[in-house]
């Protein structure tokens, strides 16, 4: 096992109703900021019901909509202002992985008093996270499992059609209230998309080599187990309470850090897919199931161990050689991408052989030009990797 250090302050508030805890969460006296995305929020009434919970105490509410998915730079800065303006102390995302990205920029930016009228430098940190010593504290009520945002501290922020992470120690949510029953009206395609997310998201912290992290794999196979035991049921029954709450936490725990603490870690088919998002537009997710069984068709020899160990024990693969064991379980994974409804061919999405250059343009530009847990995905190997997925 690698040397770590695991951090996570979030605290948790899972199961039915608990929107009745809020009052007691949000410090009283405060100005709160709640952020949301569409219109769902509203037709639904969870805005209401988190409004109502608010007003118990004496706050003053305010709130911001509109925050997009893959959240825009420029959108935020908006609710940036209004938080400056209206001397906000505590911001409560509603919604999805975006809403609570975004919060995450917008608690940032709006104390980082040096940045001001150059907020965009603040999107150049990355991975070694912005340097402040304070964000406006915030918590989340999630309505989409998917991203882990509600328990981590990373963010992805679209500027122009680049796609770029914005992480700090100081912005891991106070709380996050995860009620499954709130996820009920969201559409098919959208569970299955976080279905998706979450499922890459583990492989890519556990398809690597190993290095003898038993805990680590051992939780990382129990979540994509569950994630392929519950995925058709809980996007054909998303009123069925134990499937759907098992996806949540699933998806939370795919990316709290626990899993990832001490094991080599990948991303690249994070990094393929969030420039195949801003290139052509399509679901984060879908880009995602489109590179995986490529690069592991293309990475065999690489993550060999690893996809044999994933075959064995998350498929119970036994049977015929280990090659075998191996491109079953890729077929298996494919497989059940395609019985929640997603493809997995960028044909599928109107993407061909001619936009190749520009999608390895792109990556060069972002400097993403040695990819992979190792670092040896080159440029020329993104492309075969691609050329794989038409």
């Amino acid at each position: 096992m690698l040397n770590f250090k695991f951090y996570n302050p979030t605290e948790i508030v899972f199961g039915k109703g608990q929107m009745k805890q809020l009052d007691g969460l949000v410090p009283k006296n405060s100005r709160v900021l709640i952020t949301y995305g569409g219109g769902s929020v509203k037709k639904f009434g969870t805005l209401d019901k988190v409004i109502d919970e608010l007003k118990k105490s004496k706050r003053e509410v305010f709130e911001f909509g509109g925050i997009e998915p893959n959240p825009k730079f420029e959108t935020l800065m908006k609710a940036v202002k209004l938080v400056r303006e209206e001397k906000i102390d505590f911001i409560l995302a509603v919604g999805g992985g975006s809403v609570m990205d975004g919060t995450k920029f917008i608690g940032i930016a709006s104390c980082k008093d040096e940045y001001i009228g150059k907020e965009e430098e603040l999107l150049s940190f990355g991975f070694r996270g912005v340097p402040v010593e304070r964000t406006i504290p915030f918590g989340t009520v999630v309505t989409l499992p998917a991203t882990g945002s509600e328990m981590n501290n990373g963010a992805v922020i679209s500027h122009g059609k680049d796609k770029l992470v914005v992480s700090s120690s100081k912005s891991f949510p106070i709380f996050s209230i995860l009620d499954p029953e709130l996820t009920y009206t969201l559409p098919k395609t959208q569970i299955a998309n976080g279905i998706v997310d979450t499922f890459i998201h583990t492989v890519e912290q556990y398809v690597t080599y190993p290095v003898d992290a038993k805990f680590q794999d051992r939780t990382a196979e129990g979540i994509l187990q569950t994630l392929i035991e519950i995925g058709e049921e809980t996007i054909e029954n998303p009123t069925n309470y134990e499937a759907r709450a098992n996806l949540v936490w699933s998806a939370t725990m795919g990316l709290n850090g626990l899993i990832g603490a001490g094991v080599p870690q990948d991303w690249s088919v994070h990094m393929i897919g969030h420039d195949l998002t801003a290139i052509f537009g399509v679901d984060h997710a879908k880009t995602l199931a489109t590179i995986l069984p490529a690069t592991w068709k293309v990475r065999k020899a690489e993550k060999f161990e690893k996809l044999l160990q994933y075959a064995e024990r998350v498929w119970n693969l036994r049977e015929g050689s280990d090659e075998e064991k191996v491109d079953s379980a890729i077929k298996k994974t494919e497989e059940f991408f395609h019985s929640l409804g997603i493809t997995t061919k960028l044909s599928d999405h109107g993407i061909g052989e001619d936009d190749i250059d520009n999608i390895i343009g792109s990556l060069k530009s972002h400097g993403m030009v040695k990819l992979s847990e190792r670092g040896d995905q080159t440029l020329e190997i993104t492309r075969e990797i691609l050329e794989e997925a038409l």
